[in-house]
């Protein structure tokens, strides 16, 4: 259910006093392309569901859970009948919490849960998903608290199991997890301070490894270039820049780390499929 459209832009209506929006939802309709800056989480009950986001095509089944992290723009279709969960949490308070926001980062824009493709973590992450469902139609005392908890639950499930299923992330077993925790860290560090004039040869001092060897491994880690990441989190961040109307094009390209405004369009627009300008007008028309 999109209750406030503007454009391509949602403005969720969240729970009053709270950050979070969960619907059980039944209707027979599609959902245009659009986005909106929380996190949006999908699991059918009854039937099917099909979603289109980052030029993937889910066809969803019973129990299977979608997650279409912050600011990606999807296409829903429903079936002729049907029940589902949809729950749109607001998730940048979590960010900063350490490791997180770089975790999630490597697994947007869109992340599937089933059963066969995640049998060591489903179970438990289904199970949440409901119970935060319980939680927010009964409401009880420290509600958003208890919601935002088994959220988090569900993110440590899905970063673990992410990092430990990174076949390409070429190191010994026994330096796997020390090797996943720096790295963990570089990208905190990245998005932090990603505003930053931040060089290559920065990030390999910072990590200890010749700066050959940090390319490798922060390829195999975070399936991007260091520049490449860079670059997006920089994107992010002019992202939310954009939405301040008094910002011109060019004071947002400076804010957000690029040298000059014509190489921000240009990433933009690899990034995002649109000019800055555009990507602006979404807020507004």
């Amino acid at each position: 259910m999109i209750e406030n459209l503007q454009g391509i832009f949602e403005t969720v209506n969240f729970k009053e006093d709270t950050h979070l929006r969960l619907y059980m939802n039944d209707k027979v309709e599609d959902y245009p392309a659009h986005w909106h800056a929380p996190m949006e989480i999908i699991m059918p009950l009854e039937s099917y569901y099909i979603v289109e986001c980052a030029n993937h095509r889910f066809e969803l089944h019973e129990g299977d859970i979608l997650i279409i992290f912050p600011c990606n723009l999807h296409t829903i279709y429903a079936p002729p009948s049907g029940r589902r969960i949809i729950f749109q949490p607001d998730v940048a308070p979590l960010r900063s919490l350490t490791e997180l926001g770089a975790t999630l980062s490597l697994m947007a824009p869109v992340r599937l849960i089933t059963r066969s493709g995640a049998p060591d973590v489903y179970p438990e992450i289904r199970q949440l998903l409901l119970e935060i469902a319980d939680e927010y139609q009964y409401s009880s005392f420290l509600s958003e608290a208890v919601i935002y908890s088994k959220l988090l639950q569900i993110f440590v499930l899905m970063g673990r199991y992410h990092t430990s299923n990174m076949s390409d992330f070429d190191v010994a077993a026994d330096k796997r997890q020390e090797y996943t925790e720096k790295f963990l860290a570089i990208c905190d560090y990245i998005s932090v301070n990603c505003t930053e004039n931040l060089s290559l040869d920065d990030m390999a001092d910072l990590s200890g490894f010749s700066k050959f060897h940090f390319s490798r491994l922060f390829k195999q880690f975070s399936g991007q270039t260091f520049y490449q990441y860079l670059s997006r989190k920089r994107i992010e961040h002019a992202e939310l820049l954009l939405a301040k109307q008094e910002l011109t094009v060019t004071d947002v390209a400076s804010d957000s780390g690029f040298e000059s405004q014509s190489a921000f369009i240009r990433m933009f627009k690899q990034v995002k499929g649109m000019t800055p300008t555009q990507f602006r007008r979404m807020y507004v028309n």
